[in-house]
């Protein structure tokens, strides 16, 4: 069965989309909502525990350090990449490749005519340097939470850790209820997917 490959445009995202034939799946999409509520779930916990034995400066070591094991280990069990990204990243290598950004704008984009930012997701299977790739991304909600490490009034000493540890950091200026970025799950897909 030939596939065919069609440029669509959704929301301002420019992106090649494989035919019908190919959309994801009911399984495989609750499989990549599965794996991003597991992500969230064990970083969440994480961040719970170090804020009550150590405050903001211990959570953001849990960013810096445990984050990314996290995210490797849900990535290794899922068999997907699994990360997050954001417009205005902390950490310069979770900027947003060029089809996460186009997501994240049109989140922006969803969320300025009304839309709860809770509830924005996008999915497409693209194109990819040739490769046929299922991709996935769930929006991140910024909570009251976050404001100590991501708001506009950060406390000094915190705000000097964050740059020593992210000396090209963008993560600040966030309101609650601003979209502060995105869950983002990536698999490359064989013929038979």
């Amino acid at each position: 069965m030939k596939i065919g490959i069609y440029s669509i445009v959704l929301g301002g995202l420019l992106c090649n989309v494989a035919s019908a034939e190919t959309e994801l799946s009911a399984d495989k999409l609750a499989g990549y909502r599965q794996s991003i509520q597991a992500y969230g779930g064990a970083l969440k916990q994480e961040l719970t525990t170090a804020i009550k034995s150590g405050g903001a400066i211990a959570a953001l070591e849990v960013c810096h350090l445990k984050a990314p094991k996290i995210a490797q280990q849900i990535s290794e069990k899922a068999g997907v990449s699994v990360a997050r990204t954001s417009l205005k990243p902390r950490n310069a290598a979770s900027a947003p490749d060029a089809w996460e950004e186009e997501v994240l704008n049109t989140f922006e984009a969803r969320k300025a005519k009304g839309e709860d930012v809770n509830t924005l997701e996008f999915h497409a299977v693209v194109e990819t340097e040739g490769k046929r790739e299922a991709r996935y991304m769930k929006a991140i909600p910024t909570a009251e939470v976050c404001l100590t490490c991501h708001g506009s009034k950060i406390k000094p000493d915190l705000m000097e850790k964050i740059t020593a540890l992210y000396p090209q950091d963008k993560a600040v200026g966030f309101n609650v209820g601003d979209l502060r970025g995105a869950f983002t799950v990536r698999e490359t897909l064989t013929a038979a997917q």
